[in-house]
Order: C-alpha cells, then sequence, then structure tokens
C-alpha cells in the first residue's frame, strides 16, 4: 500500500441529475472540507450524452480537477466517496444509474494499484474523451505511470467524434 502523502491527484467529476452545474460545484466544496487541499486546478465543464444508459437519460456535465492535498491515495478514495453518499448517491446501485454526482480517482502522483477496490491510474481515463479533454485543459504533457503518451496525445489518438464533448463553461469553479 502507499505510505507517503501530500500527492497530486486527477479527480473526473460528473453529473447528470438534478442542477448538474450545482452538484460539481458542491461535491468540490464537500472535497475541501474533507481533504483541505493546497491547491486545485480545474479543467473546462463539458456536457456529453450518456452512454449505455437508460433512454431518456440527462446529458452529463463532466470536468476534471487536480487536487495536491496532503493524504494517501487510499484516503482520498475514501474522501471521494463519501462526498457522492453526501450528495445522494447511494453506495449500492446499478451500473451507467443517473447521478447527482460521480466522483472517480484519475491518478494519484506515480503511485500505481492494481486493487480491485482501487485501480489507479483509471484503467480506462485514456478512452474517454469526456475525462481526456478537461483534463487536457490543465494538463496536456502529463505521462500517467504505466502511459508511453501524453493526455494531448491519447486525446489526439481518439477516434470517435471531438464534437460529442461541448465545453459548457472554460472556468466554472473558483480556483483555490
Amino acid at each position: 500500500m502507499q505510505a507517503n502523502a501530500n500527492k497530486t491527484f486527477g479527480i473526473a467529476l460528473g453529473s447528470n441529475l438534478g442542477d448538474r452545474g450545482a452538484n460539481l460545484q458542491r461535491g468540490v466544496a464537500l472535497l475541501i472540507e474533507q481533504v483541505k487541499p493546497v491547491r486545485i486546478l480545474a479543467g473546462g465543464c463539458y456536457e456529453t450524452a450518456p452512454v449505455d444508459c437508460a433512454p431518456e437519460t440527462q446529458a452529463f456535465l463532466n470536468s476534471v480537477i487536480e487536487v495536491e492535498a496532503d493524504c494517501t491515495s487510499q484516503e482520498m478514495h475514501a474522501s471521494l466517496q463519501a462526498v457522492e453518499q453526501a450528495m445522494g448517491r447511494p453506495a449500492v446501485r446499478e451500473k451507467n444509474e443517473p447521478r447527482t454526482l460521480d466522483l472517480d480517482l484519475l491518478y494519484a502522483g506515480d503511485f500505481v494499484s492494481t486493487d480491485p477496490v482501487l485501480i489507479v491510474p483509471h484503467p480506462r481515463l485514456h478512452l474517454r474523451r469526456f475525462v481526456l479533454q478537461p483534463l487536457a485543459d490543465i494538463r496536456p504533457a502529463l505521462i500517467l505511470p504505466g502511459h508511453h503518451r501524453s493526455i494531448a496525445e491519447h486525446l489526439a489518438a481518439l477516434t470517435d467524434d471531438p464534437d460529442e464533448v461541448r465545453l459548457v463553461q472554460k472556468v466554472w469553479m473558483k480556483v483555490v
């Protein structure tokens, strides 16, 4: 496991229920209360169509933040789950169910874990435009552990339609 702390964490945020923008803002505020970060960067806020969800599911708002905090990856993961639950997301749920807030730990410095409870770096982040686009806004040159391409290179390699991820707001939260 991980002994060192004060890491840089990449976190994906998504919401497709209710006031999606307010949900993202509130989730970040709750996370700040939990982990007391020393620094936060935020990518743009993007709207994307739901994938593999029930018909008539509302589109998602997605973003990525990077947080520097004095905690372990496991502590950050637990904090993300606590924030999701505080925002009304049940701990046990159906896959791809609509949600007020979804928080995924994308990376934690150079930490790597294949534990099924916490896989880091996120195993599919390099395949998801709705994650790569806002991450490229803040960290285009980042190369994750186990990867040989930068975030910008992963984004350029995608073959899906770039118009499926639409910028809603470049600056959507106050950066600490």
